[in-house]
């Protein structure tokens, strides 16, 4: 189960990255005529990005959600990019049928990550990158209590759906798991410091945590109740309206080779 959902709070997120400030690490290995599958693409932005950067390839991006797909589709252009529908533990795609295959913010949602990365390593010829947060080892400035309290909810939350909040440094251990013969280990940092990056991000979170699909995950297992999520909320809006505010999400990040 994908923890998140397709709320716009949630979407509103996905549709800020690009390939610069989520596939930096991948860039320096694509080229033209590349083909790539982009696996779990949501929303299509870093799908498109990553097509400028081998176009004319072939680029697949996949994703669980039909709906989520109609709005990718509508800002691809031209016959190089296709969206599918599709799950990341049974691609329909022959073996070795990817230059480069690519997943960002899956892993971390999956059961059984070992096995995607099996699936992954199956229907690509050459790379496979991935690329997952940690939560554990998210930061701020300054110390809100009520993120500590969303902090927990949320690794709550996504285990009882059967995923590993934590994922970033797992990816190494995960990827030799899955019989890579080479791995490529490395982390970058998403920063939430500046006056406008702090009102987006902490105004997208108050409102995920009261109206997205973990929110009513959290209500309807009783881990929370309404009055707790509004609290977190405001939290998050206490910690936004902080000049002093800052905000650090590590990721994990790997380059695999069959």
């Amino acid at each position: 189960m994908y923890t998140h959902g397709h709320h716009d709070s949630v979407l509103r997120s996905h549709r800020w990255r690009t390939a610069e400030n989520s596939a930096g690490y991948l860039l320096p290995h694509l080229a033209p005529g590349q083909s790539l599958l982009d696996v779990g693409c949501g929303p299509g932005t870093i799908t498109v990005d990553l097509a400028a950067r081998v176009a004319p390839g072939r680029v697949v991006g996949v994703d669980a959600s039909a709906d989520v797909l109609a709005e990718a589709r509508a800002l691809a252009e031209g016959p190089q990019v296709s969206f599918v529908v599709g799950d990341v533990m049974a691609l329909d795609f022959d073996d070795s049928s990817f230059d480069v295959v690519h997943a960002h913010q899956v892993l971390q949602h999956v059961a059984d990550p070992v096995g995607a990365l099996r699936e992954l390593r199956r229907v690509s010829r050459g790379l496979v990158a991935a690329r997952d947060a940690d939560y554990a080892a998210m930061t701020w400035y300054p110390q809100v209590p009520a993120l500590d309290a969303w902090l927990a909810l949320y690794q709550r939350v996504a285990r009882s759906n059967g995923g590993e909040p934590d994922a970033g440094r797992r990816l190494l251990s995960w990827a030799r798991a899955a019989g890579f013969a080479r791995v490529t280990p490395g982390a970058s940092v998403w920063c939430y410091a500046t006056p406008e990056d702090r009102a987006w991000w902490g105004g997208m979170w108050a409102d995920r945590i009261r109206d997205s699909a973990m929110a009513r995950q959290a209500v309807d297992r009783g881990f929370a109740t309404a009055g707790d999520l509004a609290t977190i909320a405001d939290g998050w809006r206490e910690w936004a309206a902080s000049p002093d505010g800052w905000f650090l999400v590590p990721h994990g990040e790997i380059l695999a080779w069959n």
